[in-house]
């Protein structure tokens, strides 16, 4: 029994759906009807409970759009959903939960493989091509992984020990400069610069009060004879000598000495600012000195004294560094080795499983309709991880790329070949028309080609061939018709004589002639 099955998918306001159920089997299940009934929109909806965008695909009929597809696995079961509301909004939920459509990807990625002539990625990125290769030659690459994990985690410490020798030894000098410069500078605190600048901001001011002062005194009492207090005590002793008016001399004797005391004291006081005349150069030195600091290790002191710490710290770890490196050095070469020889040998099992796929494919080819064709790989890199398929339709063509070679069919059925040698049983396989442009044997084969592959997992498709319907173990059929003006779409399984009719439908188009009918139960009767 496959480990992964897909047992039931509803769709509910889906287009033209009003409403689906799909209840299936284990083995191999086909979805038929006339072109345009609409079969791959219920590969839309399992496509919506993946992640996918559902595109515009709401019924107008419909208040809301619902998707919902439930799995089974060794784990249990598994729901996924996506709604639409009357809103517009979309929603996701797993197990009943609400989740983001990226979480319904992630989840369910794995879940489903969807063969398609437009819709596969299977073979088109690197990644999904060497799990392919990876899994069909039982190759493990998990020792060459934890081999890398571990030399990137050495060599991320050996460069945080400061990595080679002459690196450190730079490192360890830059350190020392940067210490020594700071601790030069004897910071008092982180609030130095400030208070610096304020008492910078004060002195020059007292400077220019000192010059405004200086001039004042020479104004009031200088050396020339020409200032106000020397003036003004000529213009006293040339005053007669009057009774009247000695009040007011005695007054202007006064002003006099008044106007050279006032000269006096603003001497006194610009003396007294110029009894340290350096000041104001060092405190602007010092400013200078400390803006360069925070410049170069931040916006303050204090970021300043934390490089410091920081940096003393950094510079300890170093020099006690030089054992550590030579240990990470010997543990580095050691990996390398063994990095290099894990590598080799990958890519040795990746060729070998490369050239024993490419065989097995290949002459599975002729059985999906492709009897000329062969592929290849090219496995490339240190480890072989570097891989291509490769396609040539026909014989004396160069081979190339599947996307650039393959028609949409040939994709398909070409994987239709490697699935038939690839199978997984945890993963359910949709084949979406790949039987397109074939029929009569080929029809046959590939149906049998189905059926096989539906032994080792499930397998859902979407055929127009009876050849390959007849082959399944359930069938549903999708129809489609008008009633009221209004287009619906149902699906309903078919079993019996109804299947039968079914078949011989799409043989000849009609579900009741005898001929068709009787072949229709020739086919099915084959299968059994």
């Amino acid at each position: 029994m496959p480990k992964v099955r897909l047992v039931e998918l509803d769709a509910h306001g889906l287009a033209t759906i009003e409403n689906a159920r799909l209840e299936f089997d284990e083995g191999f299940t086909v979805i038929t009807g006339e072109t345009g009934a609409g079969k791959t929109l219920l590969l839309d909806a399992l496509a919506m409970c993946l992640g996918d965008d559902p595109g515009d695909l709401r019924s107008a009929s419909a208040q809301d759009l619902r998707v919902a597809a439930l799995f089974v696995s060794e784990l249990g079961e598994l729901s996924l959903a996506r709604e639409m509301t009357a809103a517009g909004r979309l929603r996701g939920s797993i197990d009943g939960t609400v989740c983001s459509s990226a979480a319904l990807r992630e989840r369910g990625g794995d879940l489903v493989t969807v063969h398609g002539q437009h819709d596969s990625l299977r073979l088109r990125t690197r990644a999904a091509l060497l799990d392919l290769l990876d899994r069909y030659g039982g190759i493990d690459a998990g020792t060459l992984e934890a081999l890398r994990r571990e030399h990137r985690s050495l060599e991320r410490e050996r460069h945080e020990l400061g990595g080679d020798l002459d690196r450190r030894r730079r490192e360890q000098d830059l350190l020392e400069f940067q210490i020594a410069e700071i601790d030069g500078a004897s910071i008092t605190g982180p609030h130095e610069l400030e208070e610096t600048l304020e008492e910078l901001t004060r002195l020059s001011a007292r400077r220019d009060a000192a010059t405004a002062l200086r001039a004042a005194a020479e104004e009031l009492d200088g050396d020339q004879g020409d200032d106000l207090a020397s003036r003004l005590a000529r213009v006293v002793a040339r005053l007669p000598d009057l009774d009247e008016i000695e009040r007011v001399r005695e007054g202007l004797r006064d002003a006099v000495d008044a106007l050279r005391d006032g000269a006096r004291t603003f001497r006194d006081v610009v003396e007294h600012d110029e009894d340290d005349p350096g000041a104001l150069e060092r405190l602007s030195d010092r400013v200078d000195r400390l803006q360069h600091l925070v410049r170069k290790h931040g916006t303050s002191l204090a970021d300043v004294l934390e490089a410091e710490q920081q940096g003393r710290a950094r510079l300890e770890h170093l020099r006690g560094a030089t054992t550590r490196l030579a240990e990470l050095d010997d543990a580095i070469e050691a990996l390398t080795r063994d990095e290099e020889a894990e590598s080799a040998r990958l890519r040795a099992d990746r060729i070998a499983a490369a050239d024993r796929l490419a065989r097995a494919v290949t002459l599975q080819l002729p059985r999906v309709a492709l009897p000329l064709a062969d592929v290849k790989w090219r496995v490339d890199g240190v480890d072989g991880s570097e891989v291509a398929l490769l396609f040539r339709p026909n014989p004396g063509l160069p081979a190339g790329s599947v996307a650039s070679l393959a028609s949409g069919g040939e994709l398909s059925r070409l994987l239709l070949a490697i699935a038939l040698e690839t199978a997984r049983d945890d993963t359910v396989a949709i084949f979406d028309e790949i039987d397109a442009g074939v029929g009569g044997q080929v029809a046959q084969q590939i149906g049998d080609c189905l059926a096989e592959l539906g032994e080792r997992q499930q397998v859902v498709a979407v055929t127009h061939l009876a050849s390959v319907a007849a082959r399944a173990r359930r069938h549903f059929v999708i129809e489609k018709g008008t009633s009221g003006g209004r287009t619906s779409t149902w699906v309903r399984r078919v079993d019996g004589d109804e299947r039968v009719g079914e078949i011989a439908r799409m043989l000849v188009g009609d579900p009741n002639a005898p001929d068709a009918r009787a072949l229709a139960q020739r086919l099915l009767d084959a299968t059994r």
